[in-house]
């Protein structure tokens, strides 16, 4: 059983910094590409970063020069170093892995709350 589990969410003042982890299980982690995505009250889910398997990280504009993403491939782990963290960053911060073998599936985690506020 595939199970994704992010962490690190938080409560966080304009300007400061959070870590957001990603821990994957029950799924080949090498072979996935992995993605953070986010959403925001009333808004669609929106692409934060990816992490592919055998290409660079991507980033959103929106947070280019602010996020960093690392891809630990050791401990099926993913990250997302947030910096300068401004209020229209506030939303849930989804994980998400992509597994194409014969078929392709997508695996999703729970969610963690960010929420950016003086």
């Amino acid at each position: 059983q595939v199970q994704l589990v992010e962490s690190g969410g938080g409560l966080v003042q304009p300007g400061g910094s959070l870590r957001l982890s990603c821990a994957a299980s029950g799924i080949i982690f090498n072979l996935a590409d992995m993605a953070w995505y986010r959403q925001a009250p009333g808004s669609q889910r929106e692409l934060v970063a990816t992490f592919g398997k055998g290409g660079p990280t991507t980033y959103a504009d929106s947070v280019k020069g602010r996020f960093t993403g690392s891809r630990d491939n050791a401990k099926n782990t993913v990250h997302l170093q947030m910096n300068g963290l401004k209020p229209e960053d506030t939303a849930v911060y989804y994980c998400k892995a992509t597994l194409t073998l014969w078929k392709t599936t997508e695996y999703w985690g729970q969610g963690t709350q960010v929420t950016v506020s003086s």
